[in-house]
């Protein structure tokens, strides 16, 4: 556990939106629930995507990710429960498990596949797409595994139990960091009736989702399975989260980049130029 500095909030955001999953399937056939999508790109850049998965049906999960392509974004995976096997184009391969988490930057472009390593049990966890700034969207493809015991977590007074795989919460710093975006990514357990404060800067989009039991942030409910978009007030300076149930919520804030967005699937550049080119490459064998 993580030495922490607990902080005194002046004032917390407010819920600006509820925002409930939309049920889909992607990859070979895996069911999800989609959080985050295009609509939402702009308010909360520069998140493009969060899919959450959760099943213990082999049926809904078991054909997984077959080769796909990316350009231009990074993805984070973070498996709550169960197995899955990555390889990518670049020589990458890694098994994602219980609590750990996947960092892959695409950068000018990688093909991957993500397949369950188990044919029963639970498989639960998220997916999000962090843009990347367009100096380093052709950057070269980079990826790391991190096991759940490498996870910095912390625990407070009142007994809540904090993961930090990005950014900096209460003084304990994840296990990643970047310079243009500083995501925060933390996995939040808080007991009923419990309280959880933490920081945020005032120039970060934020938001949380409710994977289990139910909060408030300020007068607003989060139900499970809800986003909550957070307010950007200037003079609030982080949120206080309060558990009406035992519950867990992600928590999620980066720097925009305030530049286009244009995505055309797995591409995501500043142009529609630049998506063309991306097709080129891809179709033309020009990735990692």
């Amino acid at each position: 556990m993580g030495t922490t500095t607990q902080i005194t909030l002046h004032q917390s955001r407010t819920i600006e939106q509820l925002v409930k999953g939309v049920a889909t399937s992607d990859g070979a056939g895996v069911n999800l629930t989609r959080v985050l999508s295009g609509k939402l790109q702009q308010r909360l850049d520069p998140f493009l995507m969060l899919d959450a998965f959760g099943s213990d049906n082999p049926d809904d999960y078991i054909a997984g990710f077959p080769d796909h392509p990316h350009r231009g974004f990074e993805t984070v995976t973070y498996m709550l429960a169960g197995r899955m096997r990555h390889r990518d184009s670049a020589g990458h391969e890694g098994l994602l498990d219980d609590g750990g988490v996947q960092w892959m930057t695409a950068g000018r472009g990688v093909i991957h596949s993500e397949i369950p390593e188990q044919e029963d049990g639970v498989m639960e966890g998220f997916q999000l797409w962090i843009n990347l700034p367009a100096q380093r969207k052709m950057a070269e493809p980079w990826y790391k595994d991190y096991s759940s015991a490498s996870i910095p977590e912390y625990s407070s007074a009142e007994n809540v139990t904090v993961r930090v795989i990005s950014g900096s919460s209460n003084g304990v710093d994840g296990v990643i960091t970047r310079e243009v975006t500083e995501p925060l990514y933390i996995d939040i357990h808080i007991p009923a009736g419990a309280e959880f404060s933490t920081a945020i800067a005032a120039s970060h989009n934020a938001f949380i989702y409710v994977y289990r039991g139910a909060l408030t942030v300020g007068d607003t409910q989060v139900e499970s399975r809800y986003m909550g978009i957070l307010s950007n007030t200037p003079e609030a300076d982080g949120v206080t989260l309060k558990a009406s149930e035992d519950t867990r919520v992600i928590l999620l804030a980066a720097k925009p980049l305030n530049e286009p967005i244009v995505q055309y699937g797995p591409f995501v550049m500043n142009t529609q130029e630049e998506i063309h080119q991306a097709l080129d490459d891809f179709r033309n064998g020009r990735f990692a």
